[in-house]
């Protein structure tokens, strides 16, 4: 007797933003005449990258419910109705974008579905690699710096996205997937030939002790970012504690990248940022700041004890 008819998803997709809340839709049908079933039980996992591993989410099974890892506390079904195991999501990070799969367990029979969380339109993809200078990221490090910067790895998608957005970079970079690849939209000699075609060009799966460049995703934030006024020029160490006096702390690359591409800021005073590289955000081209394009800065990793900037703090909201 087959009692689970289907698992339906009325969107396959669902946009949300940081910090926000979200419901991804999972609806499932039985056989209208056979009895309720206590032991129905409901799975949310997490796709991986490879599609192979899965992340715990979320079981449920009558009044036993159990949420796991970074969702602890901050998943739970909306049980609309006898047939809803849609599951909301709180406080959105960015670590929570990516591929769900909502499992329904009927007796013997079980049915799937899948929904993709996106934070697109709010988000912001940026190059990165450290004070030791190009490629020196292994994958471990590239997932550390982009998470020291305030962002995750990016995805393929992602870049994707970026290209056709109009990124192009010649350095490769690390993808979350531990494949290593790079955008370019004009093509040039030491980018893969002058003669190719744009696109993402790709060095495929990498080892994952082999180093590069990595690709950072990160999205709107709560808080304010701001350059501190008035401000002296002062070393790193002076800059940190310039922002902690008032209130705040010294701000990370992808908050600049964040406020830059989606709130339009524009500064042309270069100031330091936490990873002690000196940077400023320009969204209006002009003869002394950034005369052709639109684009954050990059001043490098000047000497922290005698060198002297501005900062740019951020003051996140509790």
């Amino acid at each position: 007797l087959l009692h689970l008819k289907s698992v339906q998803f009325s969107k396959p997709r669902v946009v949300s933003q940081r910090g926000g809340n979200v419901t991804l839709p999972c609806i499932f049908h039985r056989d209208s005449s056979s009895p309720p079933n206590p032991k129905l039980r409901i799975k949310w996992t997490k796709l991986t990258s490879d599609y192979l591993k899965e992340t715990d989410v979320f079981v449920a099974m009558g009044f036993h419910k159990k949420s796991y890892g970074s969702f602890h506390g901050r998943v739970h079904l909306q049980g609309a109705s006898d047939n809803d195991a849609s599951l909301v999501i709180t406080e959105i990070t960015l670590e929570d974008y990516g591929t769900y799969k909502c499992e329904v367990i009927d007796g013997l029979e079980d049915d799937t579905g899948v929904v993709s969380l996106d934070l697109q339109g709010n988000s912001v993809i940026f190059p990165y690699f450290p004070r030791l200078g190009r490629y020196n990221l292994n994958f471990h490090d590239a997932e550390k710096a982009c998470r020291d910067q305030d962002a995750i790895v990016a995805s393929f998608d992602q870049l994707y996205e970026a290209w056709r957005g109009g990124l192009d970079w010649c350095n490769a970079g690390w993808l979350s997937d531990g494949s290593v690849q790079y955008p370019i939209t004009k093509p040039r000699e030491p980018c893969g030939g002058k003669n190719t075609v744009p696109g993402v060009r790709n060095y495929g799966m990498q080892d994952k002790e082999n180093r590069y460049d990595v690709f950072c995703f990160t999205s709107n934030y709560k808080g304010r970012f701001y350059y501190l006024t008035p401000s002296s020029k002062m070393t790193y160490d002076e800059a940190v504690m310039a922002c902690l006096k008032d209130g705040a702390e010294i701000a990370k690359v992808g908050q600049m990248y964040a406020a830059w591409r989606l709130l339009g800021y524009d500064r042309c005073d270069a100031g330091w940022l936490a990873d002690g590289s000196v940077r400023y955000p320009i969204s209006r081209p002009r003869r002394r700041c950034s005369p052709t394009e639109a684009a954050v800065r990059f001043s490098g990793f000047p000497d922290k004890k005698h060198k002297l900037y501005g900062v740019y703090c951020f003051k996140g909201q509790n």
